[in-house]
């Protein structure tokens, strides 16, 4: 499966934190029936056991739906796994060597808050973009914002996929998706969700109306 047959539409991120008491696994299956499109394992306080435990029980549930698995920052559990590909932000791993341990036919997406990030991203080979914080977010600390009108004109300056982050819910998605992107990447508001399975039915309804 590579990139261009990739449907970003509904992009699940995983967060532990704010399950809420749910357990993680069912949790992304109940997102998955309800329409996900890509899954990413993204998990910074676990051992790397963990990680590798997680990321296989919830591989095996993409499998079973065929939706691509996409693990954050962690080139070696990507490997471990047989996952469909990488996200890398600005502090991972640098693009040439990901993908040089992942090979040619890998996803491989990169983090940008700015256009010169975005285009840098995409020259080095990058499969899509991961643009954002384009609304303020709990779920990370360190994340830069970015406008509606930036994201448009990254979009517009950018051959490859776009996909939005930074807390964005139903009640915010309309205008985000206004922008012609790919896609939006969802954390809190279907991993928190009481019923994460219509959590995801909604935002897709929404993102593709």
């Amino acid at each position: 499966m590579h990139n261009n047959s990739v449907d970003y539409s509904l992009y699940l991120v995983t967060d532990r934190d704010c399950l809420g008491g749910k357990e993680l696994v069912a949790t992304v299956e109940q997102a998955l029936q309800g329409g996900a499109t890509v899954v990413q394992v993204r998990e910074k306080n676990l051992s790397t056991l963990e990680f590798f435990q997680v990321t296989s029980r919830i591989k095996s549930i993409t499998d079973k739906y065929g939706i691509p698995l996409i693990v954050n920052d962690r080139a070696d559990i990507a490997l471990a796994v047989d996952a469909a590909g990488l996200h890398i932000g600005q502090e991972d791993l640098p693009l040439a060597v990901a993908r040089r341990l992942l090979g040619p036919d890998k996803i491989i997406g990169v983090s940008a808050s700015t256009l010169e990030e975005a285009l840098l991203a995409q020259e080095q080979g990058a499969d899509y973009l991961g643009v954002g914080a384009v609304f303020p977010t709990n779920t990370k600390d360190d994340a830069d914002s970015v406008s509606l009108a930036a994201l448009k004109s990254i979009k517009e300056q950018v051959r490859i996929p776009v996909v939005a982050i930074g807390g964005i819910n139903r009640s915010n998605v309309q205008p985000v998706m206004e922008t012609g992107i790919a896609g939006v990447a969802v954390v809190s508001a279907v991993i928190a969700a009481q019923d994460p399975y219509e959590a995801a039915c909604d935002m897709l309804q929404l993102i593709r109306a």
